[in-house]
């Protein structure tokens, strides 16, 4: 059983409870009755739009923060070419710092550093590269692997 169906049967259940009161109680209690009937179909309708409404601001909530991570017009080839430079210039001294005062384990933490830096800057600009999923765009699909 769905949902849907779910509330269907609910709502047939409270029109049969609202019909069984009306021949028990008689015709004068019609419009409070009916009223009564029409305030549960009311408040349902308001939970749905309500769920509703919540799930199309969240997803409209992570589109945001999702296009918020993407890469910026400013992370031009350019740009990671020289942080890639820079890396590679600031490594020769740290691993001599790091060989000099702690051997080969010196130089293991050192690159392992550069390589964190590097792996960060990369998972900045290509949010999808260490296989996060990525938003479809040319099929039906919302979400490809």
């Amino acid at each position: 059983m769905t949902g849907m169906d779910t509330r269907d049967t609910e709502l047939k259940k409270e029109l049969n409870a609202t019909l069984q009161a009306r021949r028990e109680l008689g015709e004068e209690y019609d419009s409070a009755l009916v009223e009564s009937f029409l305030e549960k179909v009311d408040q349902r309708i308001d939970g749905a739009v309500e769920r509703r409404v919540r799930r199309q601001l969240a997803e409209h909530q992570m589109v945001a923060a999702r296009d918020a991570r993407s890469p910026k017009a400013t992370d031009s080839w350019g740009e990671r070419f020289g942080f890639g430079i820079v890396s590679l210039v600031l490594a020769v001294p740290l691993s001599a710092i790091g060989a000099g005062t702690a051997h080969l384990p010196g130089l293991i933490v050192s690159w392992f550093g550069i390589v964190g830096v590097n792996a960060v800057q990369a998972a900045r600009t290509h949010p999808g590269l260490f296989g996060g999923r990525r938003r479809s765009k040319d099929t039906g699909d919302d979400w490809t692997d």
